[in-house]
């Protein structure tokens, strides 16, 4: 067990070897839903331009207001249109979003105004009231997006205030996955005495493509030295970054890490989790490489935490780590493990964790009927009075 790399630092291994594996181009915004930035957005406008109006009512100059004062409208600004000059000592007709005429500081609304023979009093203002100053939401040269930023809806929103009409992005990441293993066939295929359908091709294809990023192939390998390594030779040539699943054990037919030794530098091979041990990081003529279990839910906890992590800064994206939060179990475990674990539990009524009843690494209906991982740390009891980290497979 003194040979397994621990959790926390198998993450760090993995994040600080890697780099942006990608090039830069400029698209249309209308284009840019999903893409990475490339550069930082500094905002080269104000947003709101100009002071407005928070509010239909009436702009004044706040010095010009007095108990019972009685003021005339001089002119009546809708959201759109230029405003004069505020006439000293009138107030002006105002609606929401339109700019705040100068001269004006305040806008009364309407419900806090009475009209007196076609003029107005106002109730107590306070200076300032239902103003949105100009800069209120940017300021001329401030970074509003950094570069790594993944463009939501919202940022769509958001940059088009600018005045902005396309994006410098980079490139999608092209990933080449690799299944291996004799037992698999396609679904589709009929199953001979022995073989099971391949889950991993597909779900990794699923996973990758989910995390915004292409494909560039989905190969499967038989379990032979030289069909694995003319399978890596083809997604090397066409890949910006490789996953596989399979083969990275000890046993007699598991071909791939010996393959990678042969094209390429090994840097870590086998982490202290459960499920998720056999893992291999790993470049091959320059392509980093990231070596799965075989077993689906194993793939599974492992591409969450660290193939996703690898083709985050692979793909110029900010990385972030899950947020997890704790939460209180409704079981418990005196027997602990020298491995960090991932439990596929489910949040109850009760607010507490529950675990599913089959924590099989071969078995993922498991995790189709769970809400996420409750990681606990390496040699921990699960007790109910603690508390543990809970991750939602919405935070990956």
């Amino acid at each position: 067990m003194s040979t397994l790399l621990a959790f926390e630092d198998a993450l760090k291994n993995i994040e600080h070897s890697a780099d942006v594996r990608v090039t830069k181009l400029t698209l249309p915004l209308q284009d840019a839903l999903g893409r990475i930035l490339a550069q930082d957005v500094v905002a080269e406008m104000a947003v709101p331009p100009h002071d407005n109006s928070a509010m239909d009512g009436y702009a004044l100059a706040f010095s010009d207001w007095q108990e019972g004062k009685v003021f005339a409208v001089s002119q009546r600004i809708a959201a759109g249109q230029a405003p004069t000059p505020l006439e000293a000592g009138t107030c002006a007709r105002i609606f929401t979003g339109a700019n705040i005429p100068n001269g004006a500081d305040t806008v009364v609304m309407q419900e806090n105004a009475q009209i007196i023979d076609n003029s107005l009093v106002f109730n107590a203002p306070k200076q300032g009231d239902n103003v949105r100053p100009q800069g209120q939401d940017m300021q001329i040269g401030q970074t509003v997006l950094p570069s790594g930023t993944t463009i939501t809806a919202i940022h769509v929103g958001l940059l088009s205030s600018l005045g902005l009409t396309q994006v410098c992005v980079y490139q999608r990441l092209r990933v080449g996955i690799l299944t291996t293993g004799d037992e698999l066939v396609l679904a589709g295929t009929p199953l001979q005495n022995g073989q099971i359908y391949n889950s991993n091709g597909p779900m990794l294809c699923a996973l990758v493509t989910q995390a915004g990023h292409e494909i560039s192939h989905c190969l499967h390998a038989m379990d032979t030295p030289e069909a694995t390594e003319a399978a890596l030779n083809t997604l090397i040539a066409s890949s910006d970054v490789i996953i596989s699943s399979g083969g990275v054990s000890v046993g007699e037919e598991d071909h791939v890490k010996q393959v990678l030794e042969t094209l390429g530098a090994v840097h870590l091979w086998k982490i202290a989790i459960k499920p998720g041990k056999p893992l291999v990081h790993a470049t091959l003529n320059g392509t980093p490489f990231l070596g799965l279990p075989g077993n689906p839910s194993s793939t599974l906890v492992t591409f969450h935490w660290f193939a996703r992590l690898l083709l985050s800064v692979c793909s110029g994206a900010n990385t972030h780590h899950p947020q997890g939060y704790l939460v209180g179990v409704g079981f418990e475990r005196k027997k602990t493990i020298q491995r960090d674990e991932f439990l596929r539990v489910t949040i109850s009524k009760d607010g507490l964790a529950y675990a599913h009843v089959q924590q099989s690494s071969g078995a993922l209906l498991a995790a189709c009927e769970s809400q996420g991982y409750l990681h606990i740390k390496a040699n921990t009891p699960i007790e109910m009075s603690q508390r543990y980290s809970f991750f939602p497979f919405s935070a990956f």
